[in-house]
């Protein structure tokens, strides 16, 4: 039963919730991953279809999850039960705010390994450790840092620290207000490199790259993966969004907002490219190298181009700013849980929930170095976090949110909501009831079978 110790707490204000959303979207989904993915997926194929599944995938489903959210006004346990009993259904669907909040805690405790490389690399570059080095000297440093439990554990500890110290101050004082800080900062850094990539080469072959037409790439392959991007870079399927929606006020446009949300999550990635490509381009690297493209590709580049000192750490410093914007996101839904449903203040949860994670993040860095040889099902804890979250847990807790909006909520309380008209709403109720779902379960379905 929960123990409703205090008033739920709200945002202060709308746009502080849209930099909360955006700051837990833009994360290392859009630094790390999405220019990778874009190198190995075709370019600006890839890009095309990360667009159109983003509004027909995406979109609803973050409407889907905010909307419940703000109906139950609880943790997503919670949230998702009561709305369910209010609607006349089984309060079994709070399973699915359960597996929301699993997944969003086991993703953090990997996320927060990553989160320490990037601590790790702002020092590295910063001090100049990159100046001069061929490939195989920073691919040695890279698989040193790896090979090191005791450097991992330091860095993982520190950003844990960080995470913890945000999430613990609250909504408002804590997440809200680093959203304002973060956010803006982010992007005039973005907006920095960006700038010095058009003044120093490679800027048009980017531009070319990313956004020349070229469907002749465009196969099945690439749609999957961009499906399955444009799904997680959202932050659905985590408990995130839910637990974000429960602390919204009614007068906010839901659909506006989400809108919004979509948009600023794609510029900053496409701008993300854009600082990456041109640097990639201008120093004879190849944009397919996959996950190590930012830990082992630009800092050659980084290394021999005249500002690369500062150009690097600015660059590192924006990757750690995406990672905590989204980490105090992953962490919030098990506080939130914690603080409502034992005796715990926010402050003791946070600890709790922090200690949790870091323990296992402890597990999940080892399997780099001292547990490799350790595995199950052929994988080490770090991948095995990484897959069953990414294919199993956040596809299943997205596709049953969008399901219970489409085919178990009362639809015309739904249409009031949104405040649609008629055409929008029949236009809405087709994405939210077909298309959203058969999408993710065809995502679902080919990465089991991947």
């Amino acid at each position: 039963m929960a123990i409703n110790k205090q008033e739920h707490a709200q945002w202060s204000s709308s746009f502080g919730f849209v930099l909360a959303a955006v700051g837990s979207a833009v994360g290392l989904g859009n630094i790390w991953k999405f220019p990778y993915m874009v190198g190995e997926s075709g370019g600006s194929a890839f890009v095309i279809a990360y667009l159109f599944c983003l509004a027909l995938i995406g979109f609803p489903i973050l409407v889907a999850e905010w909307l419940i959210g703000r109906r139950g006004q609880k943790n997503p346990i919670n949230t998702f039960s009561d709305v369910a009993a209010s609607e006349g259904k089984s309060r079994s669907w709070g399973i699915v705010g359960a597996t929301g909040i699993l997944g969003g805690f086991l993703i953090l405790s990997f996320y927060s390994v990553i989160g320490g490389w990037a601590l790790n690399y702002i020092t590295k570059v910063g001090s100049g450790s990159f100046a001069g080095q061929d490939s195989d000297s920073v691919a040695a440093t890279f698989d040193a840092m790896l090979a090191s439990a005791g450097t991992l554990t330091i860095w993982h500890t520190v950003f844990m620290v960080i995470t913890a110290l945000i999430v613990g101050v609250g909504v408002t004082k804590g997440i809200e207000n680093t959203a304002k800080v973060l956010m803006p900062l982010l992007g005039v850094i973005l907006f920095i490199i960006v700038g010095y990539n058009v003044m120093n080469g490679g800027f048009g072959e980017a531009v070319n790259y990313l956004f020349a037409p070229d469907l002749s790439k465009l196969n099945g392959d690439v749609m999957l993966a961009a499906l399955g991007h444009a799904f997680f870079t959202l932050s659905i399927g985590m408990g995130i969004m839910v637990a974000y929606g429960s602390y919204l006020g009614r007068d906010v446009n839901l659909l506006s907002t989400a809108r919004t949300v979509v948009i600023l999550d794609t510029v900053i990635a496409l701008a993300a490219g854009l600082a990456i490509f041109p640097i990639i381009f201008n120093n004879g690297l190849d944009p397919a190298s996959g996950p190590g493209l930012i830990f082992v590709s630009l800092p050659i580049a980084f290394g021999s181009m005249g500002a690369g000192v500062v150009i690097g750490t600015l660059f590192f410093l924006l990757i750690t700013f995406a990672a905590v914007t989204s980490s105090i996101s992953l962490l919030e839904p098990t506080v939130e849980l914690l603080e409502e449903r034992t005796p715990m203040s926010r402050t003791v949860s946070t600890i709790v929930a922090s200690i949790a994670v870091w323990l296992l993040g402890i597990a999940a860095l080892l399997s780099f170095n001292l547990w490799a040889d350790f595995t199950i099902m052929g994988n080490g804890i770090f991948d095995l976090l990484d897959k069953l979250t990414s294919k199993f847990m956040l596809p299943l807790t997205g596709l049953a949110a969008i399901i219970f909006v489409g085919w178990q909520m009362d639809q015309r309380s739904i249409q009031q909501e949104l405040g649609l008209s008629n055409f929008t709403w029949q236009l809405w109720q087709i994405v939210a009831k077909f298309i959203a779902p058969i999408a993710v379960i065809i995502v679902f379905v080919t990465t089991l079978m991947s």
